[in-house]
């Protein structure tokens, strides 16, 4: 009898050391799957060069026209206004709406009375860094760039005698104006000013890559960080040889081979005649990209990945390319990589108030 009972004992103190070393064996292969200090993915510190891509503080203003609260407050209020066109339906904020990273979502831009229009709408995010405006650059300044629209039939259409009535038969408006602008009145001048310095305001300067140039280096994701690498390559990507300096641009006309779906569009051959310009569009910003598809000036590409794959191929259209487009050889990975980059130049977001209309 106590040999039985000894032997039962033995059994079940074995079969516990065996679902002890069970169980320690699991431990163990779960430890070796998650991340420490060790093995986890580093991303390196900017060097001094790369500091050279931080956005300034702050964007440059025209000593003429110093951005102000009741500047802001005005310019935004005539923004989001459709009274400025001439049917009363169609604002600024038609085309660069918010919520779609003050684009539009659409492959081209609709103007008033729904006419489909050539071109893409360009978001506003970080315009006021620019110094080229509109896709063919007839634009100097952000000033005339906000009467563009408002002075074209097929986009605003505007009808200054009437709008510069129906805004001084607002007192709310009056009100705005006599305080942005003391002495200056409602004019074409002030409606312009006022414009700019609510678009100056748009400003996307707190990225996961901005995060990494001030010092974060887990504000990158490994696959971020070896696209940047990607990006800044001229045997790689080479996407930094237009896309440079902190706002991602750099001012300049670029034909980059876009297949013509209909009627040729000459671009920046249309306000300067060199040869070289035929076909040539502004470089955009790629700041906030990723909110802002569909892609290219007709709004042909509608991801980032088909963005990657164009310039891959080096472009559609051949007969006229810019000298920096060239066939790519990046792998897969490098290819997904970019776009993990791309996505990191997405900023910070927060809810936005629209104003409410002076009346």
């Amino acid at each position: 009898m106590l040999g039985g009972r000894l032997s039962s004992i033995v059994r079940a103190q074995r079969a516990r050391t065996r679902r002890h070393a069970a169980w320690t064996a699991a431990l163990l292969l779960i430890s070796l799957s998650l991340p420490t200090a060790a093995n986890t993915p580093t991303v390196p510190s900017a060097t001094a060069a790369q500091l050279e891509w931080r956005l300034p503080a702050s964007p440059p203003m025209p000593p003429d026209n110093p951005g102000t609260p009741a500047r802001i407050q005005l310019g935004k209020a005539l923004f989001f206004d459709p009274r400025l066109s001439g049917s009363g339906t169609t604002s600024c904020a038609s085309c660069h709406n918010p919520a779609l990273g003050w684009s539009d979502g659409l492959k081209t831009a609709v103007g008033v009375g729904g006419q489909v229009l050539a071109r893409a709408t360009p978001t506003v995010v970080n315009t006021a860094f620019n110094t080229q405006f509109m896709w063919d650059g007839r634009k100097k300044s952000l000033e005339d760039q906000a009467l563009g629209p408002m002075k074209a039939r097929d986009e605003m259409d505007t009808d200054f005698a009437t709008l510069f009535e129906r805004l001084r038969g607002l007192p709310a408006y009056v009100a705005l104006f006599d305080e942005a602008y003391p002495r200056e009145g409602i004019t074409e001048e002030t409606i312009a000013k006022a414009l700019a310095t609510f678009e100056r305001t748009l400003v996307s300067s707190d990225s996961p890559f901005d995060r990494w140039l001030a010092g974060d280096a887990q504000a990158l994701t490994p696959a971020q960080w070896r696209g940047f690498q990607v990006f800044a390559n001229p045997d790689k990507g080479n996407c930094a040889a237009c896309h440079n300096g902190p706002n991602f641009t750099d001012n300049g006309f670029h034909n980059i081979g876009i297949a013509a779906s209909g009627k040729p569009d000459p671009g920046r051959f249309g306000v300067r005649p060199v040869a070289s310009m035929k076909g040539a569009f502004k470089t955009p910003t790629l700041r906030d990209i990723e909110l802002t598809a569909p892609y290219f000036r007709d709004g042909s590409a509608a991801t980032l990945r088909e963005v990657v794959d164009h310039y891959v191929r080096g472009g559609d259209d051949r007969s006229n390319l810019s000298t920096n487009m060239k066939p790519l050889h990046l792998s897969e990975q490098e290819k997904e990589d970019l776009v993990a980059f791309l996505r990191s130049l997405t900023g910070q977001r927060t809810a936005f108030v629209m104003p409410e209309l002076p009346r």
